[in-house]
């Protein structure tokens, strides 16, 4: 018997496609225009933290397992692709797979002990792993406790392109940010990514249905900390420093607070909170310590009256997926 298609379905499922596809395009033409508009360090910083919060936002928005210790990945793979690029020379790009390697690494180790356990013990003993990480980056001799690794040579890429040009090293990073958007895009829209969203929804379900989540889940925390720690290694590169900052704890709620802000579970929800917390910090750098009160308020306000997230919201009130 032949299978009827409700042309409806099919309308609006064509209507989701086009949807993403227009709002990537759009991201991109930006992205590439910005550098004539705003400055390009500020820049690099956002798209850095946006892939960092999109890698966060594959483990919670997709698979519902909240880490508190995402900054351990994205510290480190700083650490050792800073160091790989000062101390034993690699040109950029090998430091930054150094700093992808470190954060597989680590998030096979970490997953391996923490996937076991569910909800908020799964979160503490993410942040716990991530808390004795920090102490041990304060004592090793190699990341130079409080001062960091400083002035980290950018060198040339592939022996061709001088990273020292702020114009180069923007499109550098742009080109990373713009192939780690795509994989993680193309594993949520994968078999392997309805199952993460079935695991999601009703893991016990899932299980029913014959599939190892646990399995499945270690391979979306080992993709999830990759990405962040090709976060972590290109900010390294970018700023010339890998630093305490990138391992403490507040790392880690910094990109919790801009997966929420953009829209939890969306593709560009991440991209957008890293771009409008990263914005406001450059901002309201004058206020210094109230930088963080305001932070708050800002976010208490979008919680409110941006649930979904302001990308969220704004997919909702379209009737798109974004």
């Amino acid at each position: 018997m032949e299978r009827v298609v409700d042309p409806r379905a099919t309308s609006r499922e064509g209507g989701l496609i086009s949807s993403e596809v227009v709002a990537f395009l759009v991201m991109v033409a930006a992205l590439v225009v910005a550098p004539a508009i705003a400055y390009p360090v500020f820049l690099m910083k956002a798209l850095c933290f946006a892939l960092f919060a999109c890698a966060f936002n594959l483990l919670i928005g997709y698979v519902g397992l909240l880490s508190f210790g995402h900054a351990l990945y994205f510290g480190w793979a700083a650490y050792i692709s800073a160091h790989a690029a000062k101390v034993w020379g690699f040109p950029p790009e090998l430091a930054i797979i150094a700093g992808a390697a470190t954060g597989a690494v680590l998030g096979l180790i970490a997953g391996a002990l923490a996937i076991r356990r569910q909800g908020i013990y799964f979160a503490m003993i993410t942040l716990a792993l991530a808390q004795m990480m920090f102490f041990f980056a304060v004592q090793a001799p190699f990341t130079g406790g409080e001062d960091g690794i400083q002035a980290v040579p950018r060198g040339k890429l592939l022996g061709m392109f001088d990273l020292s040009s702020q114009t180069t090293m923007y499109f550098f990073v742009l080109a990373i940010f713009i192939a780690c958007f795509l994989l993680i895009y193309r594993i949520i829209n994968s078999p392997f990514g309805e199952v993460l969203k079935a695991i999601r929804e009703n893991e016990a379900r899932t299980i029913s249905l014959g599939y190892k989540t646990d399995r499945y889940k270690l391979l979306a925390f080992v993709l999830s900390t990759t990405l962040a720690g090709i976060a972590g290694a290109t900010k390294a590169i970018v700023f010339q420093l890998a630093s305490l900052t990138d391992v403490h704890w507040s790392m880690s709620g910094e990109v919790v607070l801009m997966t929420l802000v953009g829209g939890l579970g969306t593709v560009f929800g991440p991209v957008a909170g890293a771009f409008v917390i990263i914005t406001m910090e450059n901002y309201l750098a004058p206020y210094g310590q109230w930088v963080t009160v305001i932070q708050g308020v800002i976010f208490v306000i979008c919680v409110l009256l941006f649930r979904r997230g302001i990308v969220g919201e704004l997919a909702h009130a379209l009737g798109v997926r974004l």
